[in-house]
Order: C-alpha cells, then sequence, then structure tokens
C-alpha cells in the first residue's frame, strides 16, 4: 500500500508539474499582459473564481447533504481555479481562446496561493472549527512549488526560446494528458468501491451542479462578447484538480474516501461542462442545437 502511495503520488506531481510547464509553453507575455490591462474583466474573473464559485461549493454541499468526505472533495475542487481543460473547452466551443488561456494560466498561478487559504476557512467554518483542518502553510508552499516553477520556466522558454517552447508543447501536453488519465484510473481503482458507494448518493450530482452554477457565475461576472463570456464560463466551470490531489495527500493521508469522492466530484464536473462546450460549438457552426 505505502507503495501505491508513493507511485500515486508521484504520478500526481507530474501532473501538476507537467500541466502548469505546458500552460507556460503555451502562454505569451503579451497575452497576459492583454488580460491584465483589461481591469473589468479581470477583477470579475477573480471573483467569480476565487471567492464566488468556492462559495458556490460550500452551499452545494449543504444543500444536498454530502457527508464529510463528499463534502471535503466538493470544496477542495470549488477552491482550485485553473484547471487545464476549461482553456481546451473554450476551443471547443469556438470562444475566445486566447483569453481563455490567458486566463486559465492567470488562475492557476493565483490559485496555488489562495488555494489553501480558502478551503481551511471554508471547512472550518462549515464544520464549526471542527476536525477537519488543513496544514494551509505546507499546502500552499507544495502547490506553489508545483505550479509556479514549471509555468515560469515553461514561460521563460516560450519568451526567450520560442522554437524550443514550440518543439516542447506537444510533449508536455501529451505526458499532462496522460498522467491525468492514469491519474484518475489509478483513483478509481484505488477507491472502487468508494465509487461505487458514490453511485446512489447526492455526490455526482453536487459535482454537476457545481459545474453548472459554475459556468452560469463565469459567464455572468466576464466583460466583452458572448464569445467571450461563455470562454469565460468554461474557465471557471473546470477547476484544477492539481492543488485538490495534493491537499488529498497532504492533509488526509490519500484517504481512499476522499480520493474516490475527488474523482467523482471531477468526473461529474467534466459530464457538465463538455457538453455544454458541444452544444456552443453547434449554434456558432450554424448546425443544430
Amino acid at each position: 500500500m505505502d507503495t501505491l502511495h508513493l507511485l500515486f503520488n508521484a504520478i500526481a506531481v507530474i501532473f501538476i508539474a507537467t500541466t502548469m510547464f505546458t500552460a507556460g509553453l503555451g502562454a505569451t507575455l503579451p497575452e497576459l499582459r492583454a488580460v491584465l490591462a483589461d481591469p473589468p474583466l479581470l477583477l470579475l474573473a477573480l471573483a467569480a473564481n476565487l471567492v464566488a464559485v468556492p462559495l458556490l461549493g460550500w452551499g452545494v454541499a449543504a444543500l444536498f447533504g454530502l457527508p464529510t468526505a463528499p463534502f471535503i472533495a466538493l470544496v477542495l475542487v470549488a477552491s482550485s481555479p485553473g484547471g487545464p481543460l476549461g482553456a481546451k473547452l473554450g476551443m471547443v466551443q469556438k470562444g475566445d481562446v486566447v483569453a481563455g488561456a490567458a486566463m486559465q494560466v492567470l488562475l492557476a498561478a493565483v490559485g496555488s496561493i489562495t488555494f489553501g487559504p480558502a478551503a481551511n476557512g471554508i471547512l472550518t467554518a462549515a464544520k464549526g472549527g471542527g476536525a477537519i483542518s488543513l496544514d494551509v502553510a505546507a499546502l500552499v508552499r507544495t502547490v506553489a512549488i508545483l505550479q509556479l516553477v514549471p509555468f515560469a520556466v515553461g514561460l521563460a522558454l516560450r519568451h526567450y526560446a520560442p522554437p524550443t517552447a514550440r518543439s516542447w508543447h506537444p510533449v508536455a501536453a501529451k505526458v499532462s494528458n496522460v498522467t491525468f488519465l492514469i491519474m484518475l484510473a489509478g483513483m478509481l481503482l484505488g477507491t472502487w468501491h468508494d465509487v461505487v458507494a458514490l453511485l446512489g448518493s447526492r455526490t455526482l450530482l453536487a459535482g454537476f451542479v457545481l459545474a453548472i452554477a459554475a459556468f452560469a457565475t463565469g459567464t455572468v461576472l466576464a466583460t466583452g462578447s458572448p464569445t467571450r463570456r461563455t470562454t469565460m464560463g468554461s474557465v471557471a466551470a473546470v477547476r484544477n484538480a492539481g492543488p485538490a490531489l495534493a491537499a488529498v495527500g497532504i492533509s488526509f493521508g490519500n484517504e481512499p474516501a476522499v480520493l474516490g469522492a475527488l474523482a467523482a466530484v471531477l468526473l461529474s464536473g467534466l459530464a457538465a461542462a463538455i457538453p455544454i462546450a458541444a452544444v456552443l460549438s453547434r449554434r456558432r457552426s450554424g448546425g443544430p442545437a
């Protein structure tokens, strides 16, 4: 079991680091500056992803009366902005790809700092200061290093050595995608009995509802054309699995019940976000909705 935990942790580290390295390779300083130079869009996106969606996660978990493990998983996911699949769904829906990608990497970078305090604050408040508490200092330090350092390296390569960045980007993206799938498979296989137990519960529905509510929030709290606004909705709907996984490892010792709930919430969120992007794509292509 210890060997499996070590292997799972190693894959999680590779996934988090390569995902942010890929984001850095694919970002440019002009794109990031364009987002930073639009204060209304920036402030609204930060409010949506760092404040509104975490509170929605708390509200949805309380509304559905989730037990402890799924409650923790939903709050961790809701508190973790900047999922890389959000930018990809912006492409799927034929949205504002440049703004979506720039906002995603910016939220992932900022979220590496805010995730620990946000999740800990909600869990402490929800349980009245009870037994659930995250090691915020260790979590912020670990997530920031695993996300900010690879992103900075990738961004520097893109800026100073564009041909190298372009040649490395497909490989890094493939490693990120493969490790994400391996990690999800490992979470499901290692905690299959916990996941099966959730099939008759409200956890999957809660994750589905959270993703829809996050999409709506991200769309409403945005500026610009409908194309840009729905792209911001996709970015808000798909959360960053890396910090949540780090929290489960650091603060909960990879507890199977929490890991299983986390896998269920992530998958149900994707099950909500992907069809929304597909419908928007068909509408923008002139096909039947």
